[in-house]
């Protein structure tokens, strides 16, 4: 693809988000940046949650991971039906009830002060970590797109990646996200679907002869019940249950578009449409992932030692022009309708729950505002080219393992409050929530990495039991 087309590309669709932000930004103030002033319709906030909790990662690195775990991913995928079912039933109503900006406001009505900046404190390390990953992948195609073209370094477009992001969502915020995720989802779903059947035709198969194919492929295994494995069925599929509480029912970010609806039932009518096709999607990815190795191992075409690049490679190299044009479409859509509202909830969390920002006025918070998301932007620019430089890794492996470390202590303290009536020593929920991933990490590495994504489990159980240990009745 030529540099000229790349360009005429990315401008084009950062055009049409800009317009949108600037028609859904008019007459914004504070709240509108938070919480879309609670006027989001719930089926707009479902369809843009699909793009949004796909993402980039979901767009490359689960189709390259089919040629290392096959679709044993989609035993997690299967689990996340059950977390979202707690979502709707449990956090969401109390959420609600609670009139909450940021969920982290719970812990502290529930245990106290310590306990409510360590909840948000996490999750702001968790984003932070999630973001950078998500943002890397794209500022990786960008690179081989378009700058490698003209001799341009790697931090440049991490630099372009983000400014882009700042540009559309500063002022409108949430609302703003709410109507460009949906513009995104659109263009990520269409882009796998056409890639596949590019691929179909490239191999002279009719839909039904390729979906055979897939099936009598090795690549199409799902289920594995081996204990002894990190795919052990019973562990993939509670892991995919806590992973989806805990990275959306617990996160900020995703809770901040729920929390736009109208009224609860609205919410709740959301989670359940979204869990739903979020299920189809999967699958959607599995298979074009099953496609593409089974595409380049009939060409010829060497696998890349990271999976995650072979997506770009066929789709940039050797499907064809128009390939190239809906990957580069897809993995764009796909990267910042994550992204863009991480930084928008990076930027709540922290005025909510660190500046006492109820407390100022109008014009005072819309001044601190736009330094937090200029500070939030610049900090992710640090840890991707961190990441950039540490990482061998498959790019959705390291997001698990990470929130399995980051997320544990959320899921300990919201599960603690949720099951017990029990109040703990205020001052010590940070030391146990330091604790419990530390100690987490080297039971994992005594097991020979055993627990794999279920290190969650483990995580939120250790903060759990030491919470407990720090509580008493009432």
């Amino acid at each position: 693809m030529s540099p000229t087309l790349v360009i005429a590309l990315i401008g084009g669709y950062f055009l049409m988000l800009i317009i949108i932000a600037r028609l859904t930004s008019r007459g914004a103030n504070t709240q509108t940046f938070f919480t879309a002033n609670r006027q989001s319709p719930w089926y707009l906030v479902a369809f843009g949650m699909i793009g949004a909790s796909l993402s980039g990662v979901t767009f490359i690195s689960v189709p390259g991971e089919v040629g290392n775990s096959f679709f044993s991913y989609f035993q997690v995928v299967i689990g996340y039906l059950l977390g979202y079912l707690v979502i709707a039933t449990v956090l969401m109503p109390l959420y609600y009830r609670l009139n909450l900006v940021s969920i982290y406001g719970y812990l502290e009505q529930r245990f106290g002060f310590w306990s409510y900046k360590t909840g948000s404190g996490f999750f702001l390390l968790s984003r932070v970590v999630g973001a950078s990953f998500r943002l890397f992948l794209v500022a990786i195609v960008l690179q081989t797109a378009l700058f490698d073209a003209f001799g341009i370094p790697f931090w440049v477009s991490v630099m372009v990646t983000i400014l882009l992001i700042w540009v559309y969502t500063f002022k409108g915020g949430i609302k703003t996200i709410v109507w460009t995720d949906t513009l995104q989802t659109l263009f990520m779903l269409t882009a796998v679907t056409v890639t596949i059947f590019i691929i179909i035709r490239e191999m002279d198969w009719s839909l039904g002869e390729a979906i055979s194919n897939i099936q009598e492929s090795e690549m199409s295994k799902i289920f594995y019940w081996d204990w002894g494995s990190a795919r052990f069925f019973p562990k993939q599929f509670i892991s995919g249950a806590l992973i989806a509480i805990v990275m959306t029912g617990l996160d900020q970010d995703m809770m901040q578009k729920n929390l736009t609806c109208r009224n609860l039932k609205e919410a709740q009518k959301n989670i359940f449409g979204f869990s739903v096709v979020l299920i189809f999607a999967n699958l959607l990815f599995l298979g074009m992932g099953a496609l593409l190795f089974i595409y380049a191992e009939s060409k010829g075409i060497e696998i890349p030692a990271r999976t995650d690049t072979l997506y770009p490679l066929l789709a940039l190299n050797h499907l064809g022009t128009f390939a190239g044009v809906v990957f580069l479409l897809g993995i764009i859509a796909a990267a910042y309708s994550s992204a863009d509202s991480a930084l928008t909830a990076l930027t709540t969390a922290f005025c909510v729950d660190f500046l006492n920002f109820e407390k100022k006025e109008e014009a005072e918070k819309k001044k601190t505002r736009l330094k937090v998301h200029i500070g939030f932007s610049v900090l992710l620019f640090l840890v991707i080219l961190v990441f950039n430089a540490i990482n061998d890794d498959s790019v959705i492996n390291s997001i698990f393992k990470a929130a399995g470390y980051t997320y544990g202590p959320l899921l300990g303290l919201f599960s603690f409050g949720l099951l017990t009536k029990r109040s703990v020593m205020d001052k010590y929920v940070l030391p146990v929530c330091l604790a419990a991933p530390i100690l987490s990490y080297f039971i994992d590495l005594a097991s020979g990495s055993w627990f794999g994504f279920f290190i969650l489990a483990l995580n939120g159980a250790l903060t759990f039991i030491g919470l407990f240990l720090i509580s008493k009745k009432g």
